[in-house]
């Protein structure tokens, strides 16, 4: 059972500037509230404080928290350390980053449990397993022997639900937890997440940039921007009647409209080739196949100037085609051609200018971004490396491209860890274009920016097909996002090609059976969708997923 919260007049403040400006709402047990916002808007920050937490350098300069009786900011150091994951559970924005990778998943998964006292080990272990099940998690017996980097970047985040969930706490703070999930897996985690809330009368909070999947899951909307509110109303009031401008606009970019990239001809350069591309993990055997076999016999045509999605569930195979594209992975078997001449399957292998020519756009910018560097040494090294700017033809261009990007030139001097998860993956993409590459590999791009600002993104990759004759290669879970940018669309399960869509018959029919399902599992932005499609027919997962 679930325990009121309230916030009032919160404020949260850095070096002096206001992050948060006398926030305040109320939630009661089984009820979800919704915080909505672009990148920076103090969205995270809110939620944190519901814990006690306030990041490095910031500090609570005003107002209350309360659960139930509890007077949060008035805690002292051992009982906050009590609240935290038993009292108030916390699901990250990536799970890549809050995962230990030296230790198995089901230790990690059995620790809050086991250090807050509520289950013994043997307990713990057997609720872990029911909850791998519970949310749809392939082998649940034994994939808590895996270590993180042994499991998709969907199947990592369900593992840290049921981390949070493993002590049955009173609040659950969820912070974008279905950002890196295909859309089928998102439906179940959706499920599983309001079956929670739901059954339990658990409080919950969930920060999103998704409106589709917030009128799902929330009860009512609070939307802040630059830290202030803007408007806190029933979800579906919020939805049919917005009363501010600022809502306005979030709900006029929750959909992506396409964008007009650049007329690639018929007869254009043929930029990337692969032909029977076969790719693993783990050690090779005799016949030079690896253990873990996940791409399997692709065949791929890239021309220059053109954009081609790859769709499919996690563990599909998707980021591995780009990682192999990219060189980070030899491939088993077949073969890659650029700009019509063969391409060595690794890093080392190829020279400077194909390097500089191919760049890729991590899913994660949490781990792809040095901690310890400033956002203008790490957009600096590539602008060094390939282009040898130095002095102010190097802060000039570095500025340039953080205008791009839609960034603060001030954010210059920051490390990442003082960026919010948007602001970091606008970053992770000025890196890639400060090489100027022909073909720039975007892997879920904007599955971290918030709807108005990953509309930017769009634009901008809208833009430089057109000026540039850049193509892309863009791996998504978000069947709109893809459909906004690409020209065609490669369907991948199990590893495979089995399908692929040109943009003239994106809504025309029939398609393969599994496209057809993805498209029914997009959500919609109106309330019920959910119940409706549950009414219908579930969306299965796959067992790959």
């Amino acid at each position: 059972m679930g325990s009121p919260v309230v916030v009032k007049d919160l404020c949260i403040s850095a070096g002096g500037v206001t992050l948060v400006d006398r926030v305040s709402f109320s939630i009661q047990p089984g009820e979800v509230l919704a915080l909505i916002g672009e990148s920076g808007s103090g969205k995270t920050t809110t939620a944190l404080a519901l814990m006690g937490y306030a990041r490095r350098g910031c500090q609570v300069s005003g107002g209350s928290v309360r659960i139930g009786d509890v007077d949060v900011l008035g805690l002292g150091a051992s009982q906050l350390r009590a609240l935290r994951g038993r009292t108030v559970s916390y699901i990250a924005q990536s799970a890549a980053a809050s995962f230990n990778p030296s230790r198995t998943i089901l230790d990690q998964v059995v620790e809050p449990a086991v250090l807050h006292g509520t289950l013994h080990r043997a307990e713990a272990e057997l609720k872990a397993i029911a909850l791998f099940r519970e949310l749809a998690l392939p082998d649940p017996e034994t994939i808590g022997q895996r270590y993180p980097h042994q499991v998709s970047g969907g199947q990592l985040q369900r593992l840290m639900a049921a981390m949070a969930l493993i002590t049955d706490p009173e609040v659950v703070i969820l912070d974008e937890p279905t950002t890196a999930l295909d859309v089928t897996t998102q439906v179940e985690v959706l499920r599983a997440f309001r079956r929670v809330v739901r059954e339990r009368k658990v409080t919950a909070v969930y920060v999103s940039h998704d409106l589709a999947v917030v009128a799902q899951m929330a009860d009512h909307v609070l939307v802040l921007r630059n830290g202030c509110m803007r408007e806190l109303n029933p979800t579906k009031r919020l939805l049919a009647a917005p009363e501010n401008e600022y809502t306005k606009s979030l709900l006029a970019a929750a959909r992506p409209a396409p964008r007009a990239g650049a007329q690639t001809a018929a007869d254009a350069e043929v930029l990337l080739r692969v032909k029977g591309l076969s790719a693993g993990y783990g050690p090779r055997g005799a016949d030079g196949r690896p253990a873990k076999m996940i791409l399997r016999d692709i065949d791929l045509e890239l021309r220059r100037g053109q954009a081609i999605g790859v769709i499919g569930e996690s563990g599909s195979g998707k980021t591995t085609l780009a990682r192999a594209v990219a060189g980070l992975l030899a491939p088993c078997a077949g073969t890659m051609e650029f700009h019509g001449r063969p391409l060595k399957p690794l890093l080392a292998q190829r020279t400077r200018d194909e390097l500089r020519r191919i760049q890729i756009v991590f899913q994660s910018a949490d781990t792809a971004l040095n901690p310890s560097q400033t956002i203008e040494s790490i957009l600096a090294r590539p602008l060094e490396f390939y282009k040898g700017m130095k002095g102010a033809a190097l802060q000039r261009r570095i500025g340039e491209l953080l205008d791009l990007v839609q960034l603060p030139r001030t954010v210059a001097q920051r490390l990442p860890g003082g960026l919010s998860g948007g602001q970091k993956q606008r970053v992770n993409l000025a890196r890639a274009l400060a090489a100027e590459p022909d073909l720039i590999l975007c892997d879920e791009v904007t599955s971290a920016l918030d709807t108005v600002v990953g509309a930017a993104v769009l634009d901008l990759i809208a833009e430089l097909r057109r000026e540039l004759g850049v193509s892309y290669l863009f791996i998504s879970h978000d069947l709109h996002t893809v459909r906004a940018v690409c020209d065609e669309i490669v369907v991948m399960q199990h590893g495979r090609k089995l399908t692929q869509v040109a943009r003239c018959d994106y809504d025309r029919g029939p398609h393969h059976p599994y496209y057809e399902q993805l498209a029914r599992a997009v959500p919609e932005l109106r309330c019920g969708w959910l119940d409706e499609l549950d009414a219908r027919r579930p969306v299965a997962v796959a067992s790959a997923a």
